[in-house]
């Protein structure tokens, strides 16, 4: 019996060890997590010297530079609305990390140029589900009152199945363009030895 509780007791010891975290690896932590306040400031429009940062930092500036890049990539989303200045704004910090980097620079035009695809696509697709549904519902109510054209203006957003529809095709629509941007950021974050 003796021998159980002791092998039960160096256990509970055993997992409260892996839960206390060491020193180290909080201060690691630590470092990450300044790294990301600071991609945040830059964000919302502060100004950041990175250089100073990374020497104020010592060791730990590969640990800052790392939660920059985790935050600044992901803030590289798919517009919502007209708002690409996030994403623009992420991309600019990104190349200031890199001090202007040829390769990142070329990712980044790749990466503009998706983006106002998205927006284009967006708005093209769009109106087409808009004018598919409009035309379904102008040829019901003809059915319906047997007179075509009663010159009412129809409004398909309004539509609970317009929104059903509207929102598959979005969702194939995102899909499909954040696997591509995916793909540019994984670059990136390669570019920086950061794992997402």
């Amino acid at each position: 019996m003796a021998e159980i509780k002791s092998t039960l007791e160096k256990v509970l010891e055993r997992a409260a060890a892996m839960g206390r975290a060491s020193q180290e690896e909080m201060q690691a932590e630590e470092s990450v997590k300044q790294g990301m306040r600071m991609a945040a400031e830059y964000l919302q429009g502060r100004e950041i010297d990175f250089a100073g940062v990374f020497a104020a930092a010592g060791t730990s500036s590969d640990l800052v530079k790392k939660g920059l890049v985790q935050v600044f990539l992901r803030n590289i989303t798919l517009p919502r609305d007209d708002d690409k200045q996030g994403a623009e704004k992420a991309m600019q910090g990104l190349l200031a990390l890199a001090k202007g980097s040829g390769d990142l620079a070329s990712i980044f035009k790749d990466m503009k140029g998706i983006l106002d695809h998205y927006r284009q696509h967006h708005k093209e697709i769009r109106q087409q589900v808009e004018n598919a549904f409009r035309q379904q519902m102008e040829q019901a109510l003809a059915q319906q009152t047997g007179q075509k054209g009663l010159g009412m203006k129809m409004d398909p957003r309004l539509h609970p199945k317009f929104q059903e529809e509207w929102s598959r095709v979005k969702s194939d629509l995102d899909g499909q363009y954040n696997k591509v941007l995916q793909q540019h950021k994984d670059l990136v974050a390669q570019r920086f030895s950061v794992t997402l």
